[in-house]
């Protein structure tokens, strides 16, 4: 059987896909964000994120984001030329400061993951070298800093040179030895310690609950677990593109990848952006869902997302977290504190209706139950006066007929 013809129905894991719905609010705040950093001066008047929503995919206006986000960014007034007159414009808050701060002090210290994360994707591709504009469009999915190539080559120059016209790609000097093992290869070298014998490095196969596959499939994926193991940092130059073997490798490679990633998953064409400095096939995004016991393909926010089954629990939730991780918890934490404060004032403002409704109500039955009474008095006064007037017309009667 081809490996090409094998067919693997998808099925919708509930769990992964939570822990891609969980990051949305994430996603949308960072995208704001890096909208005005990357301005100059990191600043930018309202009316122009206003018109940018759309390409932010941010559905509310500029002015509610900032309501309910009020911890990262501030409004000042300024002009946009010196003759305009003063417009509202957006800056980073002194708590955003505090963050980036604290945020080039965590790369500072995992400078050596950077390291090994850079060298290792070039030591996969094809010549060692890969396009830095591709690099550039992935680092936020490996947790690169912003100025990774330039200080990289620079403090690396043993490691890293930049090459090609204008200097377009990043190419690996020499062979880092140390960094040449995957994590599969890791794990199986820690299970060697423990047991005390040889382990052989193979994917470990995470089935969901209730998935199963056809009698066919087992039995060829069965077979090819028992093929060895290729490690992603071989030569693969040998290999048939549509064999067994090939789909070995090219697995490793997809599990390496998603393994450096910072939340162990990547956007299905984000991985396509390197199938030729990789060598896999224009049709390699099958390969994701012919392994449903090592990855998953989640349908979320209407992009096909890859991601590493072993890295997640039973509820979605990442078990192989990277150092890197900590700085999105430190983002998410700021953010959250400010979205805290504004449903607080939400909060705040609706009850103090709520109490102007019941004091309005309370006053109006009061006033209701002060006319009622007073209508009442002037009623009973009335029927009084036309008692004592008829009274008095009976007295007069009798004394006529007296007389």
């Amino acid at each position: 059987m081809g490996v090409s013809s094998l067919k693997v129905a998808w099925r919708k894991d509930a769990s992964l896909d939570a822990a891609i719905e969980r990051d949305k609010r994430f996603r949308l705040c960072s995208r704001v964000v890096r909208e005005v950093l990357n301005e100059p001066g990191h600043r930018i008047p309202l009316r122009y994120l206003e018109k940018r929503r759309e390409r932010l995919r941010l559905t509310f206006r500029a002015k509610t984001f900032l309501s309910r986000f009020p911890n990262l960014l501030e409004l000042y007034p300024d002009r946009i030329k010196p003759s305009s007159p003063p417009v509202p414009f957006l800056r980073p808050s002194p708590r955003l400061l505090s963050f980036l701060s604290l945020q080039s002090c965590i790369y500072s210290r995992l400078e050596p993951l950077v390291l090994s994360k850079v060298c290792k994707l070039l030591m996969m591709s094809r010549h060692r070298a890969l396009p830095a504009h591709k690099l550039f469009s992935v680092k936020r999915d490996f947790g690169l800093p912003d100025d990774f190539l330039v200080s990289l080559v620079g403090r690396h120059p043993h490691l890293f040179r930049l090459v090609g016209a204008g200097g377009d790609h990043l190419e690996l000097v020499s062979w880092p030895e140390e960094y040449a093992r995957s994590v599969i290869e890791h794990r199986a070298d820690e299970e060697s310690r423990i047991i005390g014998v040889r382990m052989r490095p193979n994917f470990a196969i995470h089935l969901p609950k209730g998935f199963y596959l056809r009698r066919e499939m087992r039995e060829w994926t069965r077979d090819w677990l028992e093929i060895p193991y290729i490690s992603p940092y071989e030569d693969a130059s040998g290999l048939h593109p549509a064999s067994p073997e090939m789909e070995k490798r090219n697995v490793a490679v997809f599990h390496e990848l998603l393994s450096l990633s910072v939340l162990r998953r990547m956007a299905v064409p984000v991985v396509g952006k390197f199938s030729e400095e990789y060598r896999y096939s224009n049709e390699f995004a099958n390969t994701f869902t012919r392994h449903p016991g090592i990855f998953y393909v989640s349908l979320k926010g209407g992009i096909k997302t890859a991601m590493l089954r072993e890295a997640y629990d039973e509820h979605g939730e990442l078990v192989d977290r990277d150092p890197f991780l900590q700085i999105k918890d430190k983002f998410m934490e700021m953010m959250e504190e400010g979205h805290r404060e504004w449903m607080e004032r939400i909060r705040n403002k609706r009850e103090a209706v709520q109490k102007d409704l019941e004091l309005m109500a309370r006053k109006n039955a009061e006033l209701s139950v002060g006319d009622y009474e007073t209508c009442t008095d002037g009623r009973s006064q009335q029927v009084k006066s036309s008692t004592d007037g008829n009274n008095d017309d009976w007295q007069s009667e009798d004394d006529g007929q007296g007389t």
